[in-house]
């Protein structure tokens, strides 16, 4: 995997000739990825034999402004092997939002949920407080007025009275990512 990859060096990346593998690129995520063919058969046995589905991690985030991260935490996952649920657009400002998609994160199969949000940063006490997973807050800078670049989100998060929520730095959902894998396969 590689992030932060703009369009104009993704193009550059694939005139690289690849012998054994694909590689594809999320505009959205602003990740490139890559699989080995040799790994193909092993990712679609663990699929097949129904182990990816207890190692699901839903991917939430409270606006549409934070996808570019939160697409990030999710195919970082994929491409990790986990099974990923998204849930988009379920921000503290529409709270039925959020209890709408309670069957999806309270599912027994999830193990995890990653939280990304901007602004306020409310949304990961929120579902905290909602299931009994590990919740990975990742604070975006995304906002306007006093966010100041996604500090205001972070200093929410951090301060959380809801148990069981880890935070990682601004706009990392690969570092989300990783937490998230390290919690759903310890």
């Amino acid at each position: 995997l590689a992030t932060r990859v703009d369009k104009d060096l993704y193009d550059e990346i694939s005139c690289i000739p690849l012998k054994h593998g694909t590689i594809s690129y999320n505009e959205t995520a602003n990740l490139v990825s890559m699989k080995a063919s040799s790994l193909e058969d092993v990712f679609e046995g663990k699929h097949a034999s129904g182990e990816a589905g207890r190692n699901t991690v839903v991917v939430a985030c409270a606006g549409t402004t934070d996808l570019p991260v939160a697409e990030e935490a999710a195919i970082t996952l994929e491409a990790a092997g986990c099974t990923v649920e998204r849930i988009y657009d379920v921000g503290v400002a529409g709270l039925h939002r959020i209890i709408n998609a309670l069957p999806r994160l309270t599912d027994p199969s999830v193990r995890c949920v990653i939280v990304c949000a901007g602004m306020d940063g409310a949304l990961p006490s929120v579902v905290a407080g909602l299931v009994t997973v590990p919740v990975v807050a990742v604070p975006t800078s995304i906002g306007y007025g006093a966010c100041f670049g996604g500090v205001s989100a972070m200093l929410t998060m951090l301060n959380s009275c809801a148990p069981g929520v880890g935070v990682v730095n601004i706009d990392n959902g690969f570092g989300g990512a990783a937490l998230a894998f390290k919690f759903v396969n310890s």
